[in-house]
């Protein structure tokens, strides 16, 4: 069963320096820290929480009946994530003898010990995860996606965390906080292709020339070794990107700032189309609930604004 523990492992951080020097290893990861637990913004980085709130956890038999027979006779559940700091596992980015650690990854855990079978986590990239639930390579997909009309139109979503949708910047913002998509224009910003901050920047296309302000200029990056050099060196103004990560990327990028959230949304765990492994998760998710275990998650990861009040299958979007 996977389990959370630590302890007798060695916790390891990622410098953002490392992180610039292995952009291409890097899949849409909102920062990175530091072996040394000093930033380069003169502040210190947390220490990655190591209480284990998962090893315990029971299989519920009547949730893990409702699996489809190959997942129960193999005991496994293949998840499709990414292998990243900051988005795979927000709201911190460490590893554990070669594995992600944090709130993602532990709830994902917790899922997997309810209905009794291992979580076999398997590393693409996040434009892979959705094509490889849809053809088959991965049962279960997991990297922070946002319930949206069109990713719903392919595959199921079971949510089990709230996230937002902001923008950190660098001092050639002047404003203050963000409130809307429309303070974005004019600038220069950094985001990942096939994500719901593409999807929000196609459907505000005609935002900028109503506001009388000129148009935002979108440069797309799959890994983010190359926004967060972009906002380093001048190339990008801003980086739209989820708001867990961007806050805490703030402290890890220097000069730059959170400017705010502008939209929340759902996020989930996603099935292909009709999988009946979508409404497994979704009792998985809701059991956790219910026992006070998905809360002790959300508040070793010091999130508990972002937890969810129960798991949904493909609730209404937004956009």
């Amino acid at each position: 069963m996977p389990t959370s523990r630590t302890r007798g492992r060695t916790v390891r951080f990622t410098a953002v320096t490392a992180a610039l020097l292995t952009a291409a290893a890097l899949t849409l990861t909102a920062c990175g820290s530091s072996a040394d637990p000093s930033t380069d913004n003169g502040g210190t980085a947390p220490a990655v929480p190591t209480q284990d709130v998962v090893s315990h956890i029971a299989k519920d038999d009547a949730i893990a009946a409702k699996l489809p027979a190959d997942v129960t006779s193999s005991g496994t559940l293949t998840i499709g994530t990414i292998k990243t700091p900051g988005l795979a596992n927000l709201p911190l980015g460490g590893e554990v003898d070669g594995e992600p650690v944090g709130l993602h990854r532990d709830l994902t855990d917790a899922v997997a010990r309810v209905l009794g079978v291992k979580a076999d986590y398997q590393y693409g990239t996040f434009p892979s995860i959705l094509p490889g639930v849809q053809n088959g390579r991965y049962q279960v997909g997991q990297a922070n996606f946002s319930v949206t009309r069109d990713r719903e139109k392919v595959v199921d979503f079971a949510t089990f965390v709230t996230d937002g949708q902001g923008f950190l910047g660098t001092k050639k913002v002047t404003q203050d906080k963000f409130t809307q998509i429309g303070d974005a224009c004019g600038y220069r910003i950094g985001t990942a292709p096939g994500s719901s901050f593409q999807t929000l920047l196609e459907q505000n296309a005609g935002v900028c020339a109503a506001l009388g302000k000129p148009d935002w200029q979108v440069q797309y990056f799959t890994d983010s070794g190359p926004i967060t050099l972009g906002l380093q060196n001048g190339k990008l103004d801003l980086y739209f990107g989820p708001s867990l990560s961007l806050q805490y990327a703030e402290s890890r990028i220097p000069g730059t700032r959170y400017l705010g959230e502008i939209y929340k949304s759902p996020v989930g765990f996603v099935t292909a189309k009709g999988s009946p492994i979508a409404p497994a998760l979704v009792d998985a998710v809701n059991k956790l609930i219910s026992t006070g275990d998905y809360a002790k998650i959300f508040a070793k990861w010091n999130v508990p604004g972002n937890a969810v009040a129960k798991s949904e299958l493909n609730p209404a979007s937004t956009f």
